[in-house]
C-alpha cells in the first residue's frame, strides 16, 4: 500500500497545501528522504533533475523551522538564477502555509531591495556569488542558519562555485542539518559531500515514471563553415517542436540568434550577460511556443527543465562527454521522444567522432559519412575562436 504524505508524519496545513496544487502522493525520492530528514539527520541524495527533489528537501525544511526561528534559519544553494527561482515558487505555498516566508537571492537584479527580502526571509534560496556579496557587504547574516541544503551540487562544482560554497559553509553554525543533493556523488563531488555532513542517511531515486527519458535520436552532420549556418536553418524548418541549439560564447548566441531571426526563424538567445529579466522573459516566450528556438549557452540553459523540447542541437561543439550528455539530455524528457544534432566541422570531426564512440553512439556518427578517429581520451577548453577541444591534459579544473 503506498504511503501519503501524512503518513511521513508532514503537518496538514502543508498537507492541504501540497493538496490544494494536485500533488497528494509522494514520490520515491520524497518517501526516502522525509523519514530521515524529519529525524534532523544530514542527507546525501542521488537524485536527478525531475525526480521531485525539490520537495524532498523543501517539506523538511518547513516542518522544521518555526516563524520565531527568525530570519535566515535556512539556506538552500543552487547554482543558477533560474533554479533559484524555481525552487523559491515550489516552496512558497508550503512555507507560507506554516507562517514562514522564502526568497531568492541571486544576481543580475538591484541589490539593495533583494538584500531587504533577505534580511526578512525564513528561508534563503541562493546562488553562491550573490550570497558572499551579502554576507561580506554585512547586509544579512548566516548566524541563524539551522540548516543547509546543497541542490545540484555536481553543478555548482561544474561552474567553479566550490571557493564560494566552502566560504559559506565556513561560516554556518556547526551545530546544523546539512542536505546534499547531487545527480552524481562520484570524485570530487563524492569527496565534497562528505566533507559537508556528518554520518548521513544516503538515498538513491530514480525519475517517476512519467518523467523518464524517451528514446533520443542522435545525428552527426558533416558541415563547411560555408554552409553551417543554412544547415542549421533547414534542421530548426524541420524540426516539430521547440529547438534548443547551444552555442560555446555568449556573443556567438547573439549573433547566430539574430541571423535565425534574419532566415523568418523566431529565435531568442539566453545567455549569463542578460539581466535577470530579460532571460526570464526569453524563457517563457520559448516554453510558451512564442519562439520556436532558444540559442543559449552552456552556463545559461543549466537549471533549463521543460519537457517540450523536441529538438537539440549542438551548433558549436560540447567541451565533452558530460558536455554532451548535458545538452542532449533536455530533449526526450517525460517518456517523449527527442533528436539531438550535433554539427561536425571538419577539424572537429576526430574529436567528436572521439565522444560519439565513448557515448555508444558510433553508428550514428558514422551514418553520415563521418569517420570515426581511434579511441583516445581528449579534455576541453575554450580558447577564442579555436575548437572546443585540446590535448590530454588541458582540462581546467574548478
Amino acid at each position: 500500500m503506498s504511503r501519503s504524505f501524512a503518513d511521513l508524519d508532514v503537518s496538514e496545513p502543508v498537507v492541504a497545501a501540497l493538496a490544494a496544487r494536485g500533488i497528494t502522493a509522494p514520490f520515491q525520492i520524497q518517501n526516502l528522504v522525509l523519514p530521515n530528514a524529519l529525524d534532523e539527520r544530514d542527507i546525501l541524495a542521488k537524485s536527478p533533475t525531475g525526480s521531485g527533489k525539490t520537495l524532498a528537501f523543501g517539506i523538511p525544511v518547513v516542518e522544521l523551522t518555526e516563524p520565531d526561528d527568525g530570519a535566515g534559519a535556512v539556506v538552500i544553494l543552487v547554482p543558477t538564477r533560474e533554479l533559484a527561482t524555481q525552487v523559491t515558487e515550489e516552496l512558497d505555498a508550503i512555507a507560507t502555509a506554516r507562517g514562514l516566508s522564502v526568497t531568492a537571492v541571486y544576481g543580475g537584479v538591484p541589490l539593495p531591495a533583494q538584500a531587504k527580502r533577505a534580511a526578512k526571509a525564513h528561508i534563503l534560496v541562493a546562488t553562491p556569488g550573490r550570497l558572499t556579496d551579502l554576507v561580506s557587504r554585512k547586509l544579512i547574516s548566516l548566524k541563524n542558519v539551522h540548516t543547509l541544503v546543497l541542490d545540484e551540487a555536481d553543478r555548482m562544482l561544474d561552474m567553479g562555485f566550490q571557493p564560494q560554497v566552502d566560504r559559506i559553509v565556513k561560516m554556518l553554525p556547526k551545530e546544523r542539518q546539512t542536505m546534499f543533493f547531487s545527480a552524481t556523488l562520484d570524485g570530487e563531488v563524492g569527496i565534497l559531500a562528505r566533507a559537508y555532513t556528518d554520518q548521513p542517511a544516503y538515498v538513491e531515486a530514480d525519475l517517476p515514471d512519467d518523467k523518464r527519458a524517451g528514446d533520443v535520436e542522435h545525428r552527426f552532420i558533416p558541415v563547411t563553415p560555408e554552409n553551417k549556418l543554412e544547415t542549421l536553418v533547414k534542421e530548426i524548418f524541420a524540426a516539430d517542436g521547440l529547438v534548443l541549439v547551444f552555442v560555446r560564447t555568449k556573443r556567438g548566441a547573439d549573433r547566430l540568434a539574430e541571423r535565425l531571426v534574419k532566415h523568418d526563424i523566431d529565435a531568442v538567445a539566453m545567455h549569463g550577460d542578460l539581466s535577470q529579466g530579460q532571460r526570464e522573459r526569453a524563457l517563457k516566450r520559448f516554453e510558451s511556443g512564442k519562439v520556436s528556438t532558444l540559442v543559449a549557452t552552456d552556463v545559461a540553459a543549466r537549471g533549463l527543465d521543460l519537457d517540450d523540447i523536441t529538438h537539440v542541437i549542438n551548433y558549436d561543439p560540447p567541451e565533452d562527454d558530460k558536455g554532451y550528455v548535458h545538452r542532449v539530455g533536455r530533449t526526450g524528457r517525460a517518456g517523449r521522444t527527442g533528436t539531438g544534432v550535433t554539427l561536425v566541422l571538419p577539424d572537429e570531426a576526430a574529436e567528436l567522432s572521439r565522444v560519439a564512440n565513448r557515448l555508444g553512439h558510433r553508428d550514428s556518427f558514422e551514418e553520415e559519412g563521418l569517420k570515426t578517429a581511434p579511441a583516445k581520451v581528449l579534455y576541453s577548453t575554450h580558447r577564442g575562436g579555436k575548437s572546443a577541444f585540446s590535448k590530454p591534459g588541458g582540462r581546467r579544473r574548478v
